[in-house]
């Protein structure tokens, strides 16, 4: 078939055809095969249709088995379908919120699958899991050091309802027995951009905020692609206030169902994030403690319309090509530097990289300026420049966690928790 526009596809051989997955017809994919000897669209037998709430990334390939990686209500799923006999089903992972994905599996004709798995309470683990026997046997997880027991930890998934009627998935993770009536300090995460999907991890630093009684959460907003394309397309180029807004609406669903209250919360996002808390800063800041925004991108219109930075052109996609008065003028009415009004501001932790090549440091600098000059009440704003760092931080071993302490010694300062 000749090339078309916009048609993106993976092809994947075994014995006499192929199997494809393909977006022709299907913005979520589907999965198709066709043989080898005539692969043309007008011969291709349906697999998977295409499905308006669950999304196909990719397909692991054994002489008897097919193992698709879907994702289904923002979860990544693995089904595993028997070739030979027609029988199919989903693996079950026993926890609300995790994720997981088949990795390394180079023997055609094996009966195992391996794949790795990680939650909000789960180090990430790698599994040998037998497709005949449906025995799955734990073969490596990351050792985290100290007295770590997962049983003493909480997760959960929940949804809150987006204004425009969305339910919008969040992850929640909290140190078990920790009363759920509206004390508790929680910091809510988010980015929302790209189609990248925020899926819930384990980190063994964020144990020191779950231990001092924090709440952690993953607000999974439109502009990523956890619920699949649909969702990223709702929250880029005319759509893109859809993922403040998601944000705003979790930060709300938090606090009306008590884990937390404006005077414990705090939001947290990193370029494109820090674009989405900056913006969040200006729309409602009496919903925060704080915030901290990571290598900020909130200069938008400037850099979209400066085409000499390298990224600006190739990302008119997402943000749309200010040049157009309809992409500009939506640009301006959410762009965070464009958007400081005099008003109280939360507190504010602004990092930024001198050498960082993707957020040029002179935004979140010129950000925190007009911050400054305009803000009207007196809650702490530090701006942390990391004069060796890129858009990545600081880099080494032990370097990353002074950032991460920085960040944490913001929250617990703003709480006046001293121990």
């Amino acid at each position: 078939n000749p090339r078309a526009k916009n048609h993106e596809y993976w092809v994947y051989h075994h014995s006499d055809h192929f199997y494809i997955i393909t977006n022709e017809k299907a913005k979520n994919f589907r999965l198709v095969s066709a043989d080898v000897d005539n692969p043309g669209k007008s011969t291709w037998k349906e697999i998977i249709p295409h499905r308006e709430n669950v999304l196909v990334e990719d397909l692991e390939i054994f002489k008897n088995y097919l193992v698709v990686s879907e994702r289904i209500k923002g979860l990544t799923q693995i089904r595993i379908m028997n070739i030979i006999d027609g029988s199919e089903y989903y693996l079950d992972f026993g926890e609300e919120s995790y994720s997981s994905a088949p990795i390394e599996n180079y023997e055609f004709g094996s009966e195992f699958l391996r794949f790795s798995y990680t939650s909000l309470t789960t180090p990430k683990s790698v599994y040998d899991y037998n497709m005949n026997s449906r025995e799955k046997k734990l073969l490596k997880q990351d050792e985290v050091l100290g007295s770590f027991f997962p049983e003493n930890y909480q997760t959960e998934r929940r949804f809150a309802v987006a204004r425009d009627g969305t339910e919008i998935p969040i992850s929640l993770v909290y140190r078990k027995g920790l009363p759920i009536d509206g004390k508790s300090p929680c910091l809510l995460y988010g980015y929302g951009s790209y189609g990248d999907s925020e899926d819930p991890n384990f980190r063994s630093d964020r144990l020191s905020l779950l231990d001092r009684g924090f709440i952690f959460a993953i607000a999974h907003i439109r502009g990523g692609q956890e619920l699949g394309r649909y969702w990223y397309e709702d929250g880029k180029l005319l759509k893109k206030k859809n993922t403040f807004f998601d944000f705003i609406d979790c930060a709300e669903y938090l606090i009306n169902e008590n884990f937390t209250n404006p005077q414990f919360l705090f939001g947290m996002g990193g370029s494109a994030g820090g674009l989405l808390v900056g913006a969040v800063a200006n729309m409602t800041p009496q919903l925060f403690k704080g915030i901290i925004a990571e290598v900020p991108y909130v200069d938008v219109v400037t850099t979209m319309l400066d085409s000499t930075i390298p990224l600006t052109t190739s990302e008119y996609d997402e943000w749309g090509n200010p040049y157009y008065k309809e992409y500009y003028d939506y640009m301006l009415s959410y762009s965070p530097y464009d958007n400081v009004i005099p008003q109280d501001y939360p507190a504010m932790l602004v990092t930024a990289g001198l050498h960082d090549s993707q957020v040029q440091y002179w935004e979140p600098v010129k950000w925190v300026a007009k911050l400054r000059d305009l803000k009207t009440n007196d809650n702490l704003l530090i701006l942390n420049t990391e004069m060796e760092a890129g858009h990545g931080g600081a880099s080494g071993r032990f370097e990353k966690y002074k950032e991460v302490a920085l960040e944490y010694a913001f929250m617990l300062d703003q709480r006046n928790i001293k121990d």
